[in-house]
């Protein structure tokens, strides 16, 4: 049995891993700023009131990951904002700021928060998007998501880098186009496929392939 944590575990694509790996029999611990009845009907050990734009909340997580080893950490948790150039106001610009904290800082504050809770041959995962692309922009618009991702991929390939040498491989991954409360569910594929597939790249990942950017279906995509 392994112990997975997962960050914005009560909804979406996070919840559908949740379920995944406690039906395999392995222990979910979920970081979130307020459970979910879905999540609450669930085995998942919770942890509530993590508030990702204040370091102070993660205390009770950073404690348990003494006594908790980690085998899978799932930096999940995120926001979608939309600014185009034509509404950059002050307004807008917040939004940003609030994307790049949540989206790109946040993830790398928990992982280093939660590193004495890692061990040789576990797995740290990004949850990024291919929005996060700068060659795959073909669009343009929604700045604070496509910068904040850009930079959670940058952060993640630093971290790979670094926790090489403590044979800690790490997993950037575009879940896919998903059904959930984010997209408005307009995605092209529910949370249970995307899970599915994302816990099979988790499964798959090794240090050899440690820092690459993924698409959940297994596809390299372009930085």
């Amino acid at each position: 049995m392994k112990t997975i944590w997962i960050t914005g575990g009560n909804r979406g694509i996070g919840l559908e891993l949740a379920k995944h790996y406690i039906s395999d029999g392995h222990h979910v611990i979920v970081l979130c700023r307020q459970s979910s009845e879905a999540l609450s009907k669930t085995a998942a050990q919770i942890i509530e009131g993590i508030e990702l734009m204040d370091p102070t909340s993660l205390s009770p997580a950073i404690e348990l990951a003494h006594s908790t080893p980690i085998d899978i950490l799932i930096n999940n948790a995120g926001i979608l904002r939309s600014e185009s150039l034509d509404h950059l106001d002050n307004q807008a610009f917040e939004s940003i700021d609030q994307q790049i904290k949540i989206n790109a800082i946040a993830p790398l504050r928990v992982t280093s928060q939660l590193r004495h809770g890692l061990k040789k041959g576990s797995k740290v995962v990004l949850m990024t998007s291919r929005m996060g692309s700068i060659e795959d922009n073909t669009s343009g618009g929604r700045y604070g998501y496509r910068m904040s991702k850009a930079a959670l991929n940058a952060a993640g390939k630093s971290l790979a880098h670094d926790l090489y040498d403590d044979q800690i491989p790490v997993t950037i991954i575009h879940p896919g186009w998903v059904k959930t409360d984010m997209t408005g569910q307009t995605g092209h594929i529910t949370p249970d496929e995307s899970a599915a597939q994302i816990i099979q790249r988790i499964d798959e990942a090794s240090l050899e392939t440690s820092g690459t950017f993924l698409h959940a279906n297994g596809s390299p995509l372009p930085w």
